[in-house]
């Protein structure tokens, strides 16, 4: 694909410099090659790509976007589905569209066909590595890597390092680093570059159910960007849906079995976000972030489910909403108000 060799020729041309940087990591923390090597290797065979999404929130058919996904069995860009969890520009000519040519060297036409955005996944948090982006995530088998490009980091921030599954270097280099420097890397704290090999070669191999042992995250910006190119299909591409567990005994629940039944998931439950309405604060994601939170939760309890709830009836009757603002700016405010939930909440 031609996105893919355009990305690969970026990460090919950096790929000296990012091979002396792995090398002085090696010797600074005196890691075996060997094992440095074997390392590499469980990454490119066990690791995979998760796409995050809130499963409630409508498209642009009227549909829940889980039930958009029982019906079409792909998973689809905001181009078509007119939802994001991100930045929204769901228009050829907006934002988005000249951010991608950019990045991808103009190979993306139209609506149709475009990467769908998702985050490396070594299963570090059980809430996946992008929870930013949603309290429900779709895991992808190992093969995809290979219809992937990487950035380290959001590639919104136009970042240097970039790369494929064939070309790594420079993403590895950049993780490597980050452990060596800041002593943690992708939302693990005490993270030096031994005990990230060691967990490539002893943890990441496990499996998916090894997730569920480890701790959920608060952290909302460390994670390795990963596009991917070509029809993303699921049951075949995507293997497993992890769902927050505020969804469980709601309808959201039927259509996820439903979903899995059809093709072929395992449903999976994190341990899920909750946070006490009190405890909401007015200095991370904006003052009006306390007045929503109650709003969305009077019962003093912010979960997933509310804040999906609170969406649909902005969607439905935005004029019931007037009084809080219009209905673009309440969007972003839910969205961000989600970002504190995650950052500030507790497990279920």
């Amino acid at each position: 694909m031609r996105a893919i060799e355009h990305i690969q020729a970026q990460a090919l041309h950096r790929r000296e410099y990012a091979l002396s940087v792995i090398k002085n990591v090696q010797l600074m923390s005196a890691i075996d090659t060997a094992r440095l090597s074997l390392g590499l290797n469980m990454l490119a065979q066990h690791g995979r790509i998760a796409f995050h999404f809130h499963p409630d929130r409508i498209d642009s058919r009227g549909w829940p976007v889980l039930a958009g996904m029982l019906a079409d069995g792909i998973y689809k860009t905001q181009f078509e589905t007119r939802v994001s969890n991100g930045k929204l520009s769901p228009q050829v000519g907006g934002p988005r569209d000249h951010w991608e040519n950019q990045l991808f060297g103009d190979c993306y036409r139209g609506a149709r066909g475009r990467p769908k955005y998702g985050a490396l996944d070594l299963g570090m948090h059980q809430n996946g590595p992008s929870a930013r982006f949603g309290s429900c995530y779709l895991l992808s088998s190992p093969a995809l890597l290979h219809r992937c490009t990487f950035s380290y980091l959001d590639s919104c921030r136009e970042p240097r390092e970039k790369g494929t599954a064939a070309c790594f270097e420079d993403i590895f280099a950049a993780l490597f680093n980050e452990c060596f420097e800041r002593s943690s890397a992708l939302g693990v704290s005490q993270l030096r570059p031994a005990a990230l090999v060691d967990y490539l070669v002893d943890a990441l191999p496990l499996g998916v159910a090894a997730r569920f042992e480890r701790p959920m995250s608060g952290d909302l910006d460390h994670y390795i960007e990963a596009q991917c190119h070509g029809e993303l299909v699921i049951g075949e591409d995507l293997t497993h849906l992890v769902a927050d567990p505020a969804f469980k005994g709601t309808e959201m629940e039927i259509l996820m079995q439903r979903l899995c039944d059809k093709y072929r998931l395992q449903l999976c439950w994190h341990q899920g976000y909750q946070m006490p309405v009190d405890e909401v604060p007015p200095d991370f994601r904006g003052a009006a972030m306390p007045k929503l939170a109650a709003l969305v939760a009077p019962d003093g309890q912010l979960d997933a489910r509310l804040i999906g709830e609170a969406a649909l009836a902005l969607h439905k009757d935005p004029q019931q909403w007037r009084m809080h603002g219009n209905e673009t700016e309440l969007k972003q405010q839910l969205k961000l108000l989600w970002h504190v939930l995650v950052r500030f909440g507790h497990s279920r």
